[in-house]
């Protein structure tokens, strides 16, 4: 589903990011992206997300080489993709609902497939009694999980999930890894950047740890070395 070759991605003002990066994420597998600061774990998302473009190397995702994408098609690369934000990304003017129906709408979907769809997704995270709420009635952990129904909504084949328990209390991560497990059984693969080396600990999946934009440690390739 993803794969790097040889990718690096050299900054105008000379940060290295990302250094030779080569590896293989298969489609249906759920992967905790770890590293401190600056380590290179949003560069790895942009890449994918063709908000960047690597000064070398080559990423196909879903068997497509991300180079070979024009500027006008990467829409609806990004529509394959379900992006959750560390900081929700909602529109307070918008219900709950309404939230989740516009990532719908600007995909050009009909209101009938709307009014089926989104109860559905908001029954999944858990929010039918709160669709005509507004955001800032919410807690953070159900803006959270209106993040994530808005990333759903479209069916996409995987999700991207940005320190998506970053502004939530820790009882309330586990809620949300919950979540995002239970959607990667039903198929979705998962990404997911985090610092929470305890929720890393407590769901067993596949970690890529990313330092100095070294891949220095893979569980699903023990013979990564640590390069310093």
């Amino acid at each position: 589903m993803i794969e790097f070759q040889n990718v690096s991605k050299t900054y105008e003002n000379g940060t290295k990011a990302l250094r030779g990066i080569d590896l293989d994420i298969a489609k249906g597998e759920f992967v905790f992206i770890v590293g401190s600061s600056g380590a290179g774990k949003s560069t790895f998302l942009k890449l994918i997300m063709r908000e960047e473009k690597p000064s070398s190397g080559e990423i196909i995702v879903n068997g497509r080489k991300l180079s070979t994408v024009k500027r006008r098609d990467i829409p609806y690369l990004r529509r394959t993709m379900g992006i959750v934000f560390q900081d929700f990304r909602l529109i307070d003017k918008m219900s709950v609902y309404d939230n989740v129906a516009f990532a719908m709408r600007v995909t050009g979907a009909s209101s009938r497939d709307v009014r089926k769809r989104v109860p559905y997704i908001l029954g999944l995270v858990g929010l039918q009694s709160k669709a005509r709420c507004h955001p800032s009635e919410l807690s953070g952990g159900e803006q959270q999980r209106v993040g994530l129904a808005r990333a759903l909504v479209n069916n996409p084949s995987m999700i991207i999930a940005d320190e998506p328990t970053g502004n939530v209390d820790p009882a309330l991560s586990f809620e949300i890894v919950d979540l995002l497990s239970e959607i990667n059984r039903r198929g979705t693969t998962v990404l997911m950047v985090t610092h929470e080396h305890t929720l890393v600990k407590r769901f067993p999946r596949r970690v890529i740890e990313i330092k100095d934009g070294l891949v220095v440690g893979d569980s699903g390739r023990p013979e990564v070395q640590n390069e310093d």
